[in-house]
């Protein structure tokens, strides 16, 4: 691959395209009114999504990008348990009917700060006030430093079926310098604690491009990986930025790896996974052939939203918790960010939505076209443009990155189909970006296309 291509690319700053507009376009909604409507409005039976954002660690990693806040006190968590079960009634009240809630996502922070008992009300509560679909699944992330045999339990009694583990980087001089040791026994103790409690369908977070980082450091901790056999990977890249993530100013850039250096360490990554048994989903994703991921993939009926590649299609997502998003057909949502915040207006007997974004019918044809190309690495422009009464014409015609990515022969345009070039699936962001009507308004900077 050549530097011009790399350096042009690789070190561009653009979205990862887990929802579109990105969060950075969502504004005030002074008519809060509105939330309670697209609650009410979501179609009768039809499955719906739960994020459920738990704001708590026990110690900071350097890398996070996550809103949490460290506590060693049980109190704040337990007053933020007892704010989250208010809202579940809120929101239940605002529908006046049950959801039929089929899938759940538990993210943080960490969610298994909860304690066991905890847990199990919460999800009873769940079930109780929204009602959820007979068939249901529940995802939570791990952080397996802390998980114990009773939390493990509780998880699989509370319905839990999938579980993602943070592991990042076995390797010792890489995790001290992001705040995060943690053993290759620890992770397997926590692995064999799930699959003791029944959950067996288990992913593994790792990250490339951190501090003194290597291609042979992050093929060691595959290897380590794969001995465990989960089912599915998740491998990002770290996005340093610290303006908006002060935490992050604890890693020097001198030591982080260059465009290059990470492209070189995904793709070992990659190499390392495949040859493991493992097939490349999107363009961070990998899972065992069987596994639902892969099969949705080769069927065409991948999603993207923003726990990342999923075969979640529901249409409704409902975010609880604070700063947690939801997606509608209307628009998306998102809650107040800051705990005390969000406390005081669900206190106050209001949902606790800050900002949102109505979409535009454009906006959706839009939509349509980036999660196709995150997916699938192509897009049928004309067949998405006449479902959705456009032209294609509108994002073909005098699309200049568009044009600038065929001139450099990262992409193919032929009869209305635009296709990733195989050898350049890292810039996927890059052609995403094409179809982008918003990129660079918002003044938000992102992270690293590779």
């Amino acid at each position: 691959m050549s530097q011009a291509i790399m350096d042009k690319y690789g070190e561009a700053r653009l979205p990862r395209y887990t929802s579109y507009p990105t969060a950075p376009h969502f504004a005030a909604m002074p008519d809060k009114s509105i939330y309670a409507d697209w609650l009410g409005a979501s179609p009768s039976g039809e499955p719906t999504s739960l994020y459920l954002h738990i704001p708590f660690c026990r110690s900071m990693c350097w890398y996070c990008g996550c809103h949490t806040t460290i506590t060693k006190r049980e109190h704040p968590i337990l007053e933020y348990l007892d704010v989250l079960h208010r809202e579940i009634e809120l929101v239940g009240r605002a529908r006046n009917e049950s959801f039929c809630v089929g899938e759940i996502h538990f993210g943080g922070g960490t969610p298994t700060i909860i304690r066991p008992g905890e847990f199990v009300a919460l999800m009873d509560a769940i079930r109780n006030r929204l009602g959820c679909a007979e068939t249901l699944n529940a995802a939570v992330e791990i952080d397996p430093r802390t998980l114990t045999p009773e939390m493990a339990a509780a998880l699989g009694n509370a319905g839990i079926t999938r579980a993602s583990l943070g592991v990042q980087s076995f390797d010792p001089v890489v995790q001290k310098a992001i705040n995060r040791m943690q053993s290759i026994e620890v992770t397997a103790l926590a692995v064999e604690h799930l699959k003791k409690a029944g959950i067996c369908r288990i992913n593994f977070d790792l990250i490339y491009g951190l501090p003194h980082q290597t291609v042979a450091s992050c093929v060691e901790t595959v290897e380590a990986a794969v001995a465990m056999r989960p089912d599915r990977f998740a491998v990002f890249g770290y996005a340093h930025i610290p303006a908006f993530k002060k935490h992050q100013r604890m890693i020097g850039e001198s030591i982080l790896p260059d465009a290059h250096a990470r492209s070189d360490q995904a793709e070992a990554i990659a190499g390392a996974l495949v040859a493991a048994g493992y097939q490349r989903i999107g363009l961070d994703h990998f899972a065992l052939s069987d596994d639902e991921l892969s099969l949705a993939q080769r069927a065409g009926r991948l999603h993207r939203n923003f726990q990342g590649y999923t075969t979640d299609d529901c249409k409704t997502l409902v975010g609880l918790g604070a700063s947690a998003i939801g997606r509608f057909a209307e628009g998306y949502t998102q809650n107040e960010v800051p705990v005390g915040l969000y406390a005081n207006r669900i206190a106050n007997g209001e949902l606790a939505i800050a900002k949102g974004y109505r979409l535009t019918e454009e906006d959706r044809f839009r939509a349509a076209l980036i999660e196709r190309v995150m997916c699938d690495f192509s897009v049928d422009v004309a067949t998405i443009a006449g479902h959705h009464g456009f032209d294609a014409a509108l994002v073909l015609e005098g699309n200049r990155r568009l044009d600038e990515l065929k001139r450099d022969g990262l992409v193919q345009i032929s009869d209305g189909i635009v296709r990733v070039e195989e050898h350049y699936r890292f810039i996927v962001r890059a052609v995403a970006a094409a179809f982008d009507a918003y990129l660079g308004k918002s003044g938000r900077t992102f992270s690293k296309a590779a």
